[in-house]
């Protein structure tokens, strides 16, 4: 599916260095003149305000709301998963349903979440720009955004994992999966061993974002 450029999750214009030791991209200091994108959005919204169809205090407020979103919303879901064979069968068949069962507003979004299991690993890349399940998920890292990532994540998706601190072995095959404007992907990890008497709440804080995008696993107990 081809990506929309006008939607708001993309970035543009941003010159990256490579990866760090840990796998985390360097990224230069944002010191730059403004890319055609962020002059365009800051054009429509005065352009808007100056038109009365929306007030500063407005956009103010949607800004709050998507800076509060937070990975927490994606780890109660997957733990719900763990826990619920059931929701966990809703949720591969239909993750924008499930998520909203739960009180997640996802907006539009076509959401697929998509099974670690002990043969299959998957990773989510947004090949083109910054594409990213922010309702569930809050803000995307500044890793995520970075053409390094975005492009050795298709090429060699097994030294990158490897460069984030997870050698999967060669048995285990990696499925990149690559989000666009109108279709954003969530992993459910599988579940840490040794967790049988834990609750949702505890189970829900072993997972990590890293987690839900496929560089990293849950945290053990």
């Amino acid at each position: 599916m081809p990506h929309d450029h006008h939607d708001h999750d993309h970035t543009h214009d941003h010159d990256h260095g490579g990866l760090s030791p840990s796998g985390h991209p360097y990224r230069a200091d944002n010191d730059a003149p403004l890319s055609y994108w962020q002059r365009m959005e800051i054009a429509v919204r005065e352009l808007m305000i100056e038109k009365g169809h929306l007030t500063a205090d407005q956009v103010s407020a949607q800004i709050d709301r998507m800076d509060a979103r937070s990975p927490a919303n994606g780890a109660a879901v997957v733990a719900r998963a763990w826990v619920d064979p059931d929701f966990r069968a809703r949720l591969l068949a239909d993750a924008g349903a499930a998520s909203r069962e739960m009180g997640f507003d996802i907006g539009p979004l076509h959401l697929i979440a998509v099974e670690n299991t002990t043969d299959v690993h998957n990773l989510i890349v947004c090949t083109l720009c910054s594409c990213y399940p922010r309702n569930l998920l809050g803000l995307p890292p500044d890793w995520y955004k970075t053409r390094e990532y975005r492009s050795r994540a298709v090429r060699e998706p097994r030294a990158v994992l490897r460069e984030f601190g997870l050698d999967l072995p060669d048995s285990t095959t990696i499925r990149v999966h690559d989000s666009t404007a109108d279709m954003r992907y969530i992993v459910l990890p599988a579940r840490p061993s040794g967790t049988d008497g834990l609750d949702e709440d505890a189970l829900a804080a072993l997972v990590t974002r890293d987690s839900m995008i496929g560089t990293g696993l849950p945290r053990t107990p």
